[in-house]
């Protein structure tokens, strides 16, 4: 009896003993236990932003992770100029003519040049040719002196289209110097292939803040001058309106630019009115990828036109007319829409590209006439071109026109915005 009473007062020592264990440890583990709720309150605290309510939260706040903001793509723009003929007739070259022999045309764009320095991107019609071969000639073979081609680059001109009936004037050879000259000048060409590369050459495309502008251009015919040619120097020289490579090229463009900016040349000269053949073309061609249509040839201006397609609205102007020539009220009597034929246009157009698709924002067409005033004790002009903003009431430089002056280009002004019907 006695041994069985040991032996349970044992086995009671023993569990006493180990519950005693037991307790002694139960400090460190819950001081364990409260240290990782305290790590882990922190640790969650970095995650999960704690309520700006809390009295607590103040010290905390700087371990709050702020998310990350995406940042929105900016904006670019492009601002384009462009405009009709520059039309060198033999009066304009005679009344150039210095003492020393040199011809000077800088004052041909004095009111002009503020304009284009505006310009992101500003493109000339030129129609004729700069040879060094050939004497110097207006119409029927257009020819002009390297000088031309000076002023031009120091008005701030970028681009020059020569895709145009005169451009064989001087022969293929012509073309050649021509293209040659603006290049050495550093101002593009577009319109003729100066390496006969037409079928493989890349496409006109300039990259303005960021958004690719694809220009291309197109002439009716040569004047016949093609005769001169082999048939394989027509394929590789020169841009004609053969459908199947308009809409070739107007394909890659699309796939290539951003916009894409072509300028033909076709109509009927002095014509007010776009022909059927015009029409149905310059929409053909913007179903084939063209934003833009820039006309030409008529010498007169004729109406722009507003296009929809995949919600974007998409720009022809028919005709922007001459913007320098000798073709005038005093010297074109007897033609069709002859006062037309001193009047133009500046295209003035801006492009924006966000979120990587690009449109047209704004389109305006300022008018523009030409100025030719008498020099003294000659038969020779000042020929110089206005837009005529900068003249009529509250414009700039109202106040050195005479008054028979002022009433001829208010008109010219008023008809030419009614007339272009441009309202973007």
């Amino acid at each position: 009896m006695k041994r069985r009473r040991d032996r349970i007062g044992k086995r009671r020592r023993q569990q006493r003993k180990k519950w005693l264990g037991r307790l002694l440890w139960l400090p460190i583990v819950l001081g364990f236990l409260a240290g990782i709720s305290y790590g882990g309150s922190i640790l969650w605290s970095r995650f999960v932003p704690i309520s700006s309510s809390s009295k607590d939260s103040s010290h905390l706040e700087s371990e709050v992770t702020e998310q990350p903001v995406l940042s929105e793509q900016p904006v670019q723009t492009a601002r384009i100029m462009a405009h009709g003929d520059l039309l060198y007739h033999d009066l304009i070259y005679w009344s150039a003519l210095q003492a020393d022999g040199q011809y000077d045309f800088t004052e041909n764009f004095t009111y002009v040049k503020p304009w284009i320095e505006q310009a992101d991107f500003a493109i000339a019609d030129f129609e004729g040719t700069i040879s060094q071969e050939y004497p110097l000639g207006g119409y029927p073979l257009f020819n002009a002196p390297v000088s031309v081609a000076t002023a031009i680059q120091q008005t701030g001109y970028d681009l020059v289209d020569l895709a145009h009936n005169h451009i064989l004037d001087s022969q293929l050879s012509g073309l050649l110097s021509t293209v040659d000259t603006f290049r050495q000048l550093g101002v593009d060409t577009v319109g003729v292939y100066r390496d006969g590369n037409r079928s493989t050459a890349p496409l006109y495309i300039k990259e303005v803040n960021g958004i690719k502008i694809a220009v291309l251009a197109y002439a009716y015919g040569f004047n016949g001058m093609e005769a001169n040619l082999t048939q394989e120097e027509y394929e590789n020289y020169l841009s004609d309106l053969n459908v199947d490579k308009i809409k070739s090229e107007l394909e890659r463009a699309e796939a290539e630019a951003d916009i894409t900016i072509v300028m033909p040349q076709m109509g009927i000269e002095y014509q007010l009115e776009p022909t059927e053949e015009q029409v149905t073309l310059y929409r053909q061609m913007v179903e084939w990828g063209a934003d833009i249509i820039f006309g030409g040839h008529p010498h007169v201006a004729e109406p722009t036109e507003i296009i929809e397609k995949d919600g974007e609205r998409k720009l022809i102007v028919y005709s922007m007319g001459n913007f320098l020539s000798n073709q005038r009220m005093e010297t074109m009597e007897g033609v069709n829409n002859f006062q037309w034929t001193e009047r133009g246009v500046l295209m003035d157009v801006t492009l924006e590209k966000k979120e990587g698709k690009t449109r047209i924002q704004t389109a305006k067409a300022h008018p523009t006439w030409v100025s030719r005033v008498p020099k003294e004790g000659t038969d020779l002009f000042t020929y110089q071109t206005f837009v005529l903003e900068d003249f009529i009431e509250g414009g700039p430089h109202r106040h050195q026109l005479d008054e028979e002056t002022k009433a001829r280009i208010d008109v010219a002004y008023q008809e030419m915005n009614d007339f272009m019907g441009l309202n973007w």
